[in-house]
């Protein structure tokens, strides 16, 4: 399947143009670890940038809207839970209009991107009033057609997470943004929480990059580490996704696979380091390589006094270091020669020495 939205591997999001020569386009996602408050959330954000990431990203719910009646009332009483039921939990996690607000301008002055999930179609009318330069749809969306064809409508850039979803499901999704020339990246997602390592399928970035040589592929961990992110990232992942905390011991279900900013500005980092080492592909021998190579390569020398007019045979030359003189493997074009001059056991091989011819 192939989708083209503009130049391949190339995809618009924010003050960035994220693509397969850029670094890995990195999101902080705050997600609900605000807990609810605006300090909070504004401590996060400034964190996150301090950090080096590319981009904040929260979630927004109308909960009333979301979830069923009985969904809204369960009971839902844990050392996590903000609430008597689950609606009064998900209520206590909101951020307000006047939130979002202060939010967005405080991203905008310490030059971060700020954006966010829609979970439901009132809160994309929401976020578009709000003035987002792009969507998010979580890996539980992944096959809700009627809220990714109204995202779709929009025309913002948008990345989908594919957690929990099979090819056909993210075939289809794309399909969906392809009938409006929407930008959109897939990304690559377990929705365990977290997930064990050997249900991270990263080779599944390959195969999504093969699927659609036109779009951005990304990787949404909830993995615990930074590792892993750099697997992503050399397997040819350009956005990277992680939750992003104050403090991993924090009140509620996220903080603890989260990242706390020590975390995230060692994250961003080594992929920027990654991006680096992955280089292009092309062998060469770089200048740092030079004076090793001639301290610790060999040369040939003689293995025993010759004198001048010998013929040289294979058992009369050694291979001894530094590198500075004919190398080992110039062993058969000397071979045959003779000798113009004596030569004593040890010593490194001339050109000069040779008869030419």
């Amino acid at each position: 399947m192939n989708s083209s939205h503009g130049d391949a591997r190339s995809f618009p999001l924010g003050s960035h143009l994220v693509s397969d020569t850029s670094d890995a386009y990195v999101i902080a996602e705050i997600g609900a670890n605000h807990q609810g408050e605006r300090k909070i959330a504004l401590e996060l954000i400034r964190a996150a940038a301090t950090a080096g990431a590319d981009a904040v990203k929260f979630q927004k719910r109308d909960n009333k809207r979301l979830f069923t009646r009985e969904g809204y009332l369960a009971p839902y009483e844990n050392e996590n839970s903000f609430g008597a039921t689950y609606g009064e939990h998900r209520e206590a996690l909101e951020l307000d209009r006047d939130d979002y607000a202060a939010i967005k301008d405080e991203a905008a002055k310490i030059g971060i991107d700020f954006f966010v999930t829609a979970f439901d179609i009132p809160s994309v009318d929401f976020l578009m009033d709000l003035g987002v330069p792009a969507f998010k749809i979580a890996s539980f969306d992944l096959t809700n057609t009627p809220l990714l064809e109204y995202v779709a409508e929009t025309r913002l850039p948008t990345i989908v997470s594919t957690g929990g979803g099979l090819q056909e499901s993210v075939d289809a999704a794309v399909e969906v943004f392809a009938k409006t020339e929407t930008p959109v990246a897939i990304l690559q997602c377990t929705s365990g929480y977290p997930p064990s390592f050997d249900e991270l399928n990263l080779s599944v970035i390959t195969t999504f990059r093969e699927r659609y040589p036109d779009l951005t592929i990304g990787y949404s961990g909830h993995d615990s580490g930074i590792a892993m992110a750099t697997v992503a990232v050399a397997l040819g992942a350009r956005i990277v996704e992680k939750h992003f905390t104050l403090n991993r011991a924090m009140k509620g279900t996220d903080h603890a696979f989260s990242l706390e900013p020590d975390g995230l500005r060692k994250m961003v980092r080594d992929l920027r380091r990654t991006r680096e080492a992955m280089g292009d592909g092309i062998k060469r021998r770089y200048d740092s390589e030079v004076a090793p190579h001639q301290k610790l390569a060999k040369m040939i020398v003689a293995a025993v006094d010759m004198p001048a007019g010998h013929v040289i045979q294979a058992e009369d030359l050694d291979y001894r270091s530094p590198g500075t003189g004919i190398p080992p493997a110039g062993r058969d074009s000397v071979v045959g020669k003779k000798l113009v001059s004596a030569i004593a056991e040890g010593s490194p091989l001339r050109e000069e020495d040779l008869e030419l011819g």
